[in-house]
Parts: C-alpha cells; structure tokens; sequence
C-alpha cells in the first residue's frame, strides 16, 4: 500500500510539474508580463504628428524626439525592439506619466514650474524659441516686429500669434488653423504671409520634401521654451536621463540628429544649445 502510495503521489506531482510548464510556455508565446519599465521593455510618450520632431509614418517612427527617445531607451539598458512608442496628447502627458502609461515623454514638452508640481522633468535636451516661418520669396518680413499689414498663422488656443500682436506688431491680422500643418499648407499657397510657433517646429515643416526650397525661417527666435523628458514624480530614472542625454551631446549625437532630422538649413540657437541637462528632478 506504501509503495503504491509513492508512486500515486510521484505521478501527481509529475502531472503538475508539466501543467506548470504548459501555462508558462503559454504565457511566453502570448507575450503575457511583456512591456513597461518594470517588465522587459519601456514605454516612451511621443508625437505622431510633428514632423521633424515626432511622426508616425506607417509603422515607423521618426525624427529628432524619436532619435533621442532610441538614445534614451539604449543608455537604459533596453533595445529597440523593448520600446513601445505611445502617442502623447498635450493635454495628457501629465496623466499619462501619473497613472503610468508611459515611463517617459519625449514630445516638445516643455518645463515649466506649474508641470513641475505634477511630473519630473530631465534635461533640457532642447532650448527652442518661438519663431516665424514665411515663403523663401518674402523680402518685407524680418521679424516680429515687421508684421503689421500680414497675415499671421497659429493653432486655435495657442498664445504665440497673439503675444506678437500685443508686445511687436499691432497691426497684425491673426488665421488661427485647427494645426500647424494646416498653417503651413495655406503659407505654401499664399493665403497667409507667415506661420509662428517654436523654431524647431518650424524647421521640422520646412524639412518636409514637399516643400524644399519653398519655405524659410526668418529672424532670431524670440522666446525660450525648454525641452525636457517627463518622467514620474520622484523618480529614480531622472538623474540617469540626465545622465544618457549629457552623454548623447558630448558625443555628438545629438548635434548628427538634429541635422539628420532638420536639415542644414536649421541652425539652434548657439547661445542657449546644447544646453546643459539637470536640475529639473525634484
């Protein structure tokens, strides 16, 4: 009776020894536990829509937030194949860090002292400044102060257009767009005289085959927006973005993604890039 109770017992534990490996080849295959910064991959907030700075093009994605996002994920200890890239709404990019549907967010966001009680930010990794793009072709715009009698082109909402009303050129006639690559398209046709927004962003349109050799920016930018990586409140992985972002510009990469992306026509400001990263994490 003993030993046939032995090998009662022995069959049993054997059959749940292999049901165990079943269920855990199964999660394997299905990709179950996958993702996420504490599982085998990083999530990473982006633009689908900037391009230049953050586009989804089919599957690919591309562009100088992308570049330093890849940068980022690598000096992290993660592959490509590890990072899943989410489209980061502005008006979400708090929450999403919040409520952890992404590790960090790389998308033109902007530090600022009222998102600071919210998120951390690393870097900056970019100073941009607001500017203006018109057609190559335009002799009578230099800048904001020369806009009196133009037609100026921005988003519903943003305050950029009405910040050169008020403080450079009075005279001003204002074209809000629903985005800035509707302004961009009535600038190309010629029912605008000129677009504003960030440099960089500008740029980024500029860039865009379909419009070589058609669009330039003109004057200094005249603002300071700085560029950070959200990431969560607190959070250890600040200081080692700060880290892998000082790393990517001194060693070059960074300048080579900005070319790579923007063009040899764009040129940062040199007085506030590559600017120094740190600071931002409390």
């Amino acid at each position: 009776m003993r030993t046939k109770t032995r090998i009662a017992a022995l069959i049993a534990a054997s059959a749940l020894a292999l049901a165990g490996c079943s269920s855990n080849d199964e999660k394997s295959d299905s990709g179950e536990g996958d993702g996420g910064a504490n599982g085998d991959g990083i999530t990473i907030g982006v633009k689908f829509d900037q391009p230049g700075l953050g586009l989804k093009d089919g599957s690919e994605f591309k562009g100088f937030d992308i570049d330093v996002a890849k940068y980022l994920a690598k000096e992290l200890g993660y592959e490509e194949d590890q990072i899943t890239f989410v489209e980061s709404v502005s008006a979400q990019r708090e929450n999403m860090l919040e409520n952890g549907q992404a590790d960090l967010i790389v998308a033109t966001y902007s530090i600022t002292d009222e998102r600071k009680e919210r998120v951390s930010f690393a870097g900056p990794y970019f100073v941009a400044g607001q500017g203006l793009l018109v057609a190559e072709g335009e002799a009578d715009i230099s800048g904001p102060d020369s806009l009196d009698g133009k037609t100026l082109c921005s988003v519903s909402g943003s305050t950029p257009a009405q910040r050169i009303k008020d403080e450079h050129s009075e005279g001003v006639q204002l074209q809000e767009a629903q985005g800035y690559s509707e302004c961009v398209e009535l600038l190309s046709s010629g029912a605008v005289d000129a677009v504003t927004t960030d440099d960089i962003i500008l740029a980024g349109f500029a860039a865009q085959d379909k419009y070589a050799g058609k669009l330039k920016l003109v004057g200094k930018p005249f603002s300071e927006e700085l560029y950070g990586v959200g990431v969560a409140k607190g959070s250890d992985m600040c200081e080692q973005v700060n880290e892998a972002l000082t790393k990517m510009i001194d060693d070059g990469t960074w300048e080579k993604a900005v070319k790579d992306n923007l063009g040899d026509a764009y040129t940062p400001n040199p007085d506030t890039n590559p600017p120094a990263p740190g600071g931002n994490c409390g």
